[in-house]
């Protein structure tokens, strides 16, 4: 399919304004097929040649102005028009295919009670698998629509919708939107359960399916108490107000991304109507994503990109204001925390990657669309957000607040770039914030701060040595053991450094302390690291650090050591060992043990070594149990004691110990095996070759839930029985599968497949895997691509033929933007990985 190119829309953007879209959907067609309708009224500035873009299944009638245009003109996705200056009507009528890959309008039906559900998303170039469109985000257009649906279902979309005529009809109207970009045009429609109330005048909603009604019911309370405090907080700091008609928030299956920010209709994945147990972090991850979301009602919707080469004036905005007004307005104030433990290595992991960029790149590396979509990533979230975290810190938050009023107040239902950002900023400023912009937005890498220490008899001497460029503003901490409990860290000072600091050390009274700590507070965005007595310290003392925050800091640290070549992973695992017993912050459990698991134990370990590090794992889990289980009724006891069990399922050998939970239905002590952590227990029989596909569909039947099957295509997948992988694989990978899995079971189902205890079983698919991952990212499109160089990927065989082959598939396969970002990314954490185990011996 034709991508957009820049320089198109550039030209497009020159010939046309677009004034308004009439779009109408009948969704009562059958399984699979919707009408689309399409009326668009817009105005040549001369004469010239364009197109109008969709995909349809078949396109039974177009004209321009009442003339017939030739269906059989359609170029895959492109319609051409010839135009004469001035004003036209276009109209679109033809057939569109529901998708079942999460693009365009996605169709589901609920195994739990065979409900169907339909939602769009329409991002970033799918909105025109929905509907005819000028298809880039600066033609902005107000949009009405209407939409027939089966009677008993509800209908969503960007503006109060309306039922008219007879009910048996299932027709509804919308209210006319503001003036919206084509990417962000949403409508959801199916039998939804929903809660609804008012908030400042407006009618704000949940939704989900109706087999998660008591789950949402349960947490209805909390989502919409912070879904108000944080509405209210933007108004606190926002001159604009919120701009749209209502405020929904639809919980939809089988959804690619966290959540996507529609006017009026943000879509989140519904597992975020969590159906089991789950700790506080999670809550606090969910809430984040909720004021992520609403913060785009400003940036992004309000004012909007001009060309995807800013798609961080959206994200990284978004992802900045959403921990930052969850932690200033919830119950969640140590947000930026969670920050640090999940989201700040991502962004330092992507920008170590050949496929790194800037956070703001220049508009010619961003030529076409298949391109932008490659840099929703690690760094146009988690770095950006980091960046303008350092911003704050240098230019004020009174500032900082400032420029940005201005410029939604300069550009409000339009579109911006980054000049104009940075304009706005230098209006309420005298700091050069363009110079600080080239440093800082225009280039890519991650520096490294690392201390220098020389003591003398009644002073010490400070050196911050950087491997970068960028200019910081950091806070240093100084840190003592308490000589009454030598556990404990006491602050004996924190003061403020600019990196780099010139020629001349900084000078400071006294011994040194026992732990000096870069980047305290964790305001800028660098790797740290340690002197050598303050990394012994943190070594015997990193619990009793008093900040959590500060103790994400060293963690990050370390993880960056063993990812460098500079920490030997049982190091790592040592240090887990030794601390996480006596750590009370869940968000940073579980990310150690994420990447103790996930990265140290299964790819940074060698074969021979990993039942010994597994075993510290569950050494270490079962400690934490132990530890909980007579503590286990405030938050934080019941948040450890859930990540302990997950880690222990995960790493055990013990296959009677997870048999007997299973038919028990709880652990000693708890707490219950609910559905999630019964499918874990499962899958981690199935790898250990310890069940049957008759216990798999036995617990199916259980839970048929559409949640219960992926956790059954889990297990399936990852039994070591020949057949099964062959299976497996065939309904992953054959053209000729029927029904074609979704994004979601294809996702579970390669979970299951690559499993480090199956090594011989599995080894023989890698040839199989380059070449049939190229063919299916080419049949199926970007969603599919990503799952299959994602979940997909050979992890597990940490082998030079895996990168050989896969170097081979990049030369000369010819895989799609999609697949080839995943695989170069893979490959390249793939390299690293040979190179820690190495070194880490």
């Amino acid at each position: 399919m034709p991508v957009l190119t820049r320089e198109e829309a550039r030209a497009r953007a020159r010939l046309l304004d677009v004034h308004r879209y009439a779009v109408d959907l009948d969704l009562t067609r059958g399984d699979e097929l919707f009408a689309s309708t399409t009326r668009i009224r817009f105005t040549a500035r001369a004469a010239g040649e364009t197109f109008v873009e969709l995909r349809p299944a078949a396109l039974r009638r177009a004209a321009l102005d009442g003339r017939p245009l030739d269906p059989a003109a359609l170029d895959d996705n492109r319609l051409p028009l010839s135009l004469t200056a001035g004003e036209h009507e276009l109209l679109i009528e033809a057939d569109m295919r529901y998708s079942r890959t999460g693009e365009g309008m996605h169709r589901f039906t609920d195994p739990a009670d065979g409900e169907t559900y339909l939602y769009t998303q329409a991002f970033l170039d799918d909105g025109q698998r929905v509907f005819a469109s000028f298809d880039q985000p600066d033609l902005k257009a107000v949009f009405d629509a209407t939409m027939t649906a089966p009677p008993h279902w509800t209908v969503l979309g960007n503006a109060v919708a309306t039922r008219t005529g007879d009910p048996a009809e299932g027709r509804w109207t919308f209210a006319t939107t503001q003036p919206l970009s084509t990417y962000f045009v949403a409508f959801a429609a199916g039998p939804w359960h929903s809660v609804r109330t008012e908030h400042a005048g407006l009618p704000f909603a949940l939704h989900c399916r109706r087999s998660l009604a008591p789950h949402l019911d349960a947490d209805a309370g909390e989502l919409l108490d912070i879904t108000r405090r944080c509405f209210d907080r933007f108004h606190e700091i926002f001159d604009e107000p919120y701009p749209f008609d209502s405020y929904d928030q639809a919980f939809v299956p089988e959804f690619n991304a966290g959540a996507m920010e529609n006017p009026g209709l943000v879509t989140f994945r519904d597992e975020y109507v969590f159906r089991s147990a789950v700790t506080d972090t999670e809550r606090e991850t969910r809430g984040v994503t909720i004021a992520h979301e609403m913060a785009h009602m400003w940036f992004g919707d309000l004012v909007t990109l001009r060309w995807w080469d800013d798609i961080w004036l959206n994200e990284s905005f978004a992802e900045y204001m959403g921990y930052q007004v969850l932690a200033e307005a919830t119950r969640f104030g140590g947000a930026w925390t969670d920050f640090a433990c999940a989201r700040k290595g991502w962004g330092y992991d992507a920008d170590q990657r050949p496929s790194t960029h800037p956070v703001a790149p220049d508009p010619a590396a961003v030529p076409d669309t298949a391109s932008a979509l490659l840099n929703f990533d690690g760094i146009s979230y988690a770095k950006g957000a980091s960046a303008l975290r350092q911003l704050v810190a240098w230019l004020g938050e009174k500032d900082f607040l400032a420029g940005i009023n201005d410029h939604f107040a300069r550009h409000r239902f339009g579109n911006a770039a980054l000049a104009d950002f940075l304009d706005s900023l230098a209006r309420r400023t005298d700091r050069d914030v363009h110079a600080w912009a080239d440093r800082w937005l225009r280039t890519s890498g991650v520096d490294t701060l690392t201390p220098a220490i020389t003591e003398a008899e009644d002073h010490w001497r400070l050196t911050i040595g950087q491997d970068g460029t960028r200019p910081h503003r950091i806070a240093v901490g100084a840190y003592d053991r308490d000589p009454a409990d030598p556990d404990r860290l006491v602050l004996r000072d924190r003061f403020e450094a600019d990196v780099p600091q010139g020629d001349s050390p900084r000078i400071l009274p006294g011994a040194r302390p026992d732990l000096l700590l870069l980047n305290d507070g964790d305001l800028t965005y660098a790797k740290i690291r340690l002197d050598a007595a303050s990394w012994d310290t943190a070594l015997r003392s990193l619990p009793g650090l008093p900040d959590p925050l500060n103790r994400a800091v060293l963690w990050n640290a370390a993880r960056d050591m063993v990812r460098d070549g500079d920490l030997a992973p049982a190091a790592y695992l040592d240090a887990a060992r030794a601390h996480l017993p006596h750590e009370r912050d869940v968000a940073i459990t579980g990310a150690v043990l994420a990447f103790a698991r996930g990265q140290v134990t299964d790819r940074y370990t060698a074969p021979a070594d990993r039942p010994a590090a597994l075993a510290v794992l569950t050494d270490l889990a079962q400690d934490l149990l132990d530890r909980t289980r007579e503590r286990s009724e405030d938050t934080a006891s019941q948040g450890l004691r859930l990540t302990a069990v997950r880690t222990f399922i995960d790493s055990t050998t013990a296959a009677d110990t997870l048999r007997a939970w299973l038919h028990d239905g709880t652990l000693p002590g708890g707490p219950a095996l609910d559905p999630e952590l019964r499918w874990r227990a499962l899958a981690r029989l199935a790898v250990l070759g310890a069940t049957t596909a008759e216990a798999v569909e036995a617990e199916l039947a259980r839970d048929p839930s559409a949640t219960g099957r992926e956790g059954a295509a889990r297990c399936h997948a990852a039994l070591p029985d020949p057949a099964a992988k062959e299976a497996a694989w065939q309904a992953m990978y054959d053209p000729g599968h029927r029904p074609e899995l979704s994004n979601y079971l294809f996702t579970a189902t390669a979970e299951g497949f690559w499993q480090p205890e199956q090594h011989d079983l599995v080894r023989p698919y890698l040839d199989r895997y380059y070449p049939e991952a190229v063919a299916l990212a080419a049949r199926r499109g970007p969603a599919l691509a990503k799952a299959a160089g994602a979940a997909g990927f050979p992890r597990p065989l940490v082998e030079r033929r895996t990168l050989d082959l896969g170097e081979e598939c990049l030369r000369t396969a010819g895989p799609t933007p999609a697949l080839r970002r995943r695989l170069t990314d893979e490959l390249d954490d793939l390299r690293r990985a040979l190179r820690v185990r190495e070194t880490g011996r």
